[in-house]
């Protein structure tokens, strides 16, 4: 189910709102708290009501909780503009333009899976007394170190110097006709 809130006529441009919207995008109702509340920009405190708001609607209206609820989506759009005049050079004036923006927030509910993951478990080998962590490691590196060898092992050297000379007469061969057709310096 969706949960919806909108704000109108909010005093900020679309454009530096759309910047914090963007990034709540997604996210849980939790997660997208926290990344308001310590978001440094002037439009993240009216983002943040309107999501409080959201929660609140969909509390409200579908008896959802606070941890189900994330965030679906976010549409930005451009409000009324105030026009405001400003006294240049020369007798003229050019205008400010104060934009507004209006922001919907729309709120779903996460939903539960009824599949649970099977999970495997690993299983911790006990330390013998005589080796210790580091021998184990160097174990695991030097496991490492022969598959890596066999993969070089595996690499075919022919296919890789027919390739090399390949490119080498191409190349000679592009000279040869930028010489050709070379014009001349009198």
């Amino acid at each position: 189910m969706l949960f919806e809130a909108k704000l109108n006529h909010l005093r900020i441009s679309p454009r530096k709102v759309r910047l914090v919207t963007n990034l709540i995008k997604g996210l849980s109702v939790k997660q997208a708290e926290i990344q308001l509340k310590f978001l440094t920009k002037r439009s993240a405190i009216p983002v943040l009501k309107l999501l409080n708001s959201a929660v609140a609607n969909a509390k409200d209206n579908g008896n959802s909780s606070k941890d189900n609820l994330f965030v679906i989506n976010t549409k930005v759009d451009v409000g009324p503009t105030l026009k405001r005049w400003r006294p240049r050079a020369m007798g003229r004036a050019s205008a400010i333009m104060k934009r507004t923006s209006h922001i919907t927030l729309t709120l779903s509910q996460k939903e539960q899976s009824i599949v649970k993951e099977d999970k495997k478990e690993e299983k911790i080998k006990p330390i013998k007394k005589d080796e210790t962590l580091l021998e184990e490691i160097g174990k695991e590196a030097k496991e490492e170190k022969e598959i890596s060898e066999k993969e070089r092992k595996n690499f075919d050297k022919k296919s890789h110097s027919k390739k090399s000379k390949e490119k080498s007469t191409s190349s000679q061969s592009l000279r040869s006709v930028k010489k050709t057709f070379r014009r001349k310096s009198f």
